[in-house]
């Protein structure tokens, strides 16, 4: 059994129990000031436990349908608004690896600044800290993002590129930021760092300690309207992919899959540019 599920066992078991003690408690507080009730229950002793042993019964039932739905299938989908679970879980972890490729990476930022943050503060079991960011490099001519052409053709927008470039600028100047001063700090190492890669933002790839990876495709046709006289863009919402998760705690598929995703995310990354704004680097 997995070592999340028996957390989230640990969580629900004491809910039975309370179920539990309600139930004796108001047959109890009955019997008390009705006397048909407390007569009925004299004598009785037998069939109040049988009643109990039904109720443990039904409860015991019902939690263990709630631990299998807790169970996540290798082929779940969840959607990119809900990173922050996965983020949480691998702060559990006394070391913490994620990595992601994709667009600019900003809903993960946006999980990861608050994360980090609350490091300095409390660091719980966490000691090690290493995030990684692959993005597309803006200084390319690309064909997604771009600006929309007048019959729909994509037309390139070095401007627009610039923005997206400076954006990943911040998330990592702010990210890197934190992590140095929670390596200065003393009680937690950390390192994160953005690099570039050639092409489209097409797939959507987390990768959390290793062992969970979360994988979707960006609409890479989805639009951004501009307001006059700014035109529409070619801009894939990132917050709207759906990912399919693989779990290493599910088939041997699954974890042959995670084997190869962690390979190829560490290949791009040994190939990747480090852009010129980066400060540090990651081993």
């Amino acid at each position: 059994m997995s070592e999340r599920l028996k957390r989230l066992q640990t969580h629900y078991q004491p809910t039975v129990t309370r179920f539990l003690l309600l139930f004796v408690f108001v047959i109890g507080l009955v019997a008390q000031f009705l006397k048909p009730v407390g007569d009925a229950l004299q004598g009785k002793v037998f069939l109040g436990i049988s009643l109990l042993s039904v109720m443990a019964y039904v409860l015991y039932s019902k939690v263990n349908d709630l631990d299998v739905s807790l169970r996540v299938p290798s082929h779940a989908q969840v959607k990119s608004r809900e990173l922050g679970i996965f983020v949480t879980e691998a702060f559990r972890d006394r070391t913490v690896e994620i990595s992601f490729l994709g667009y600019t990476g900003e809903t993960l930022y946006n999980e990861l600044y608050h994360r980090l943050e609350g490091l300095q503060d409390d660091p719980g079991p966490t000691r090690h800290v290493v995030v990684r960011f692959l993005v597309p490099d803006f200084r390319a001519p690309m064909t997604v993002p771009s600006r929309v052409g007048p019959d729909g053709s994509p037309v390139d927008d070095e401007e627009f590129r610039k923005r997206l470039e400076l954006k990943c600028r911040e998330f990592d100047q702010r990210l890197s930021g934190i992590a140095q001063r929670l390596t200065s700090a003393g009680r937690v190492t950390a390192a994160c760092e953005y690099r570039f890669y050639p092409g489209i933002p097409r797939d959507k790839i987390c990768i959390f300690n290793r062992e969970l990876v979360l994988h979707g495709l960006y609409d890479v046709s989805a639009r951004t309207v501009g307001f006059s006289p700014e035109p529409d863009y070619y801009d894939p919402q990132g917050y709207r992919t759906d990912l399919n998760i693989w779990s290493r705690e599910d088939t041997d598929d699954a974890k042959a899959a995670i084997a190869t995703w962690n390979k190829h995310f560490d290949a791009l990354w040994e190939l990747a540019e480090r852009p010129p704004w980066h400060r540090g680097t990651l081993a």
